[in-house]
């Protein structure tokens, strides 16, 4: 059904000949505070501006798209950066499909670009299966997915922990800076985002509910399908998807390991000496006075202890997970939300489940 509806020509629609009234302006109405966020260094919007960053994507930044996309320093430039305007319906999936499939099509082009087109390609694909995932069940925004998993958070929510990540004070600075990029810009690449998510949900033990909401304001390219999906698998409350468990301290030193991205977004950090830099709360106290920072202060400590909350984070979630009647209704979740789709035309070369980890635009 994909398949033809990425196929099928663009419906012609017949101007409006028959209306010849002006219309009168609209009224102004202003959000609630909590909508009033407006990052300072966010996309522009438009169709113009959605057409060029488009085009600008397809012929030159896709040879960066493969390999590109994990780390925060290079993603700002290999991703396509269309979300935010498939998001508000500047761009149509069918025609990014259509002029990405014709790009791939065309002679001259590079193998390494052609690599980045077929995964990105991919990728649109999974933009419409977590849509679906929503429609097939609205219910999953507000509630677990698999039912099995409630009650597992929701009774010890730590607000001092909530609050210490919306202020980028949890004391890890890979997640401090992607929160205080993500208030700047509005958006973030997504293993970050998945990061953000698992830190939240494991170590912080945060249940997905409270941090979607607030994420959803964040993002400039919020969209609910593939939005409270991702929560949910990265919170392992689908009951369908392998638990993956991000290392704040593992993917700085994976993705970003001279702390370009930390010291951009961090200004406090850009005294601390590269030996200190995944672990700056490891630093004598002597070396503070010296370099004039101090951590519990300008450099918050960690709030918990990564690897004591993690494990118990893990066995409290493997617990739950071996319970008979949790495994028997897994089978149910999977046949209701797991693909059926076979990319035949554009065949991924990794899993289903791993290429859901790699959905970037």
């Amino acid at each position: 059904a994909w398949e033809r509806q990425m196929a099928s020509p663009p419906e012609t629609v017949p101007p409006l000949a028959f209306w010849n009234h002006s219309i009168p302006p609209l009224p102004v109405i202003n959000p609630p505070a909590h909508l009033q966020h407006d990052p300072p260094r966010r996309q522009r919007g438009g169709r113009n501006l959605a057409l060029k960053t488009l085009d600008n994507f397809l012929t030159h930044r896709s040879q960066r798209y493969r390999g590109g996309i994990s780390s925060p320093v290079t993603a700002p430039q290999a991703c396509s950066r269309i979300s935010t305007y498939l998001a508000y319906g500047c761009l149509s999936m069918r025609e990014v499909v259509s002029r990405t499939r014709s790009m791939i099509t065309e002679e001259g082009i590079s193998v390494r670009q052609k690599a980045g087109l077929r995964a990105f390609l991919s990728r649109l694909y999974w933009h419409c299966h977590f849509i679906q995932k929503l429609e097939s069940e609205p219910e999953i925004e507000w509630r677990n997915m698999h039912r099995g998993y409630d009650g597992l958070r929701e009774n010890d929510f730590h607000h001092e922990h909530f609050e210490a990540l919306k202020a980028a004070r949890t004391g890890w600075p890979m997640v401090d800076a992607c929160v205080v990029m993500l208030r700047e810009t509005g958006w973030l690449n997504f293993r970050m985002r998945a990061m953000l998510v698992s830190v939240a949900a494991y170590p912080l033990w945060l249940h997905w509910r409270p941090v979607g909401e607030w994420l959803a304001t964040q993002f400039l390219d919020y969209e609910p399908g593939i939005h409270w999906s991702q929560l949910q698998m990265q919170s392992g409350t689908t009951g369908i998807n392998t638990t993956r468990v991000y290392n704040p301290i593992k993917q700085a030193m994976d993705h970003d390991p001279t702390g370009e991205f930390v010291r951009t977004w961090l200004p406090a950090m850009r005294k601390v000496p590269d030996t200190y830099l995944f672990e700056p709360w490891n630093m004598p106290q002597a070396l503070q006075e010296q370099l004039g920072i101090r951590v519990g202060f300008e450099i918050p400590l960690p709030i918990v202890d990564l690897a004591i909350a993690t494990k118990e984070a893990k066995s409290r979630l493997y617990g739950r997970r071996q319970l008979a009647e949790v495994r028997i209704a897994k089978q149910a979740v999977l046949e209701k939300h797991g693909s059926r789709k076979t990319m035949h035309r554009t065949r991924a070369k990794t899993a289903p489940e791993k290429a859901q980890l790699g959905f970037d635009f």
